[in-house]
């Protein structure tokens, strides 16, 4: 029974799953969905502060939303820990060798080891992919307001030409950071 927790569910079923929250967000009175907005309502719940932005009923506006993203950590963690899936994750063949081009060679786990390590952080590569990147999808999903699920699902799904504007710049970025920024950075 538990088989289909251990391995990806199929695109036709984790789609439809997907596209069903926006209609309940709709029929629920929510319009916004995402992580960062997630960010917003915990600092408004832990800060007492004088910041007006900070300053509003946290409790209705994102407890659910808090409430989603509790399940999406405690959700990794058990899909990581517990239903951990001990074959590696299956890439191309020419993933495989352009990433070996860069220094690439360890698939193990989930993610390339070679990137994702504490050793690596250490290194000036290692700095700039997570530190600098990490600061930059911050200060990028604020400026843009939203985050690529939020402007992807619920964004797209309102038809707001923001959230259309934000998901082409998001492929844009991502194109960019994949074949120029990567290999410069490794």
């Amino acid at each position: 029974m538990f088989d289909i927790l251990y391995e990806p569910w199929p695109w036709y079923i984790a789609g439809p799953l997907i596209g069903l929250i926006v209609p309940v967000l709709l029929i629920t009175g929510n319009k916004m969905f995402g992580i960062s907005s997630s960010f917003r309502h915990l600092c408004a719940a832990c800060l007492p502060t004088k910041i007006s932005f900070f300053r509003y009923d946290w409790k209705e506006e994102g407890g659910w939303n808090l409430t989603f993203v509790t399940g999406v950590v405690l959700g990794g963690f058990l899909a990581g820990y517990w239903f951990e899936n001990p074959e590696p994750v299956a890439i191309s063949g020419a993933t495989v060798a352009a990433l070996a081009e860069i220094g690439i060679t360890s698939f193990d786990g989930l993610v390339p080891a070679d990137l994702f390590n504490w050793q690596t952080l250490l290194t000036p590569s290692g700095l700039i992919v997570m530190v600098v990147g990490g600061f930059l999808v911050g200060f990028g999903t604020r400026y843009a307001s939203g985050c690529t699920s939020g402007h992807g699902i619920t964004g797209l799904a309102n038809l707001q030409v923001a959230s259309l504007i934000a998901v082409i710049g998001f492929f844009i970025g991502g194109l960019i950071t994949t074949y120029v920024l990567l290999p410069l950075i490794l």
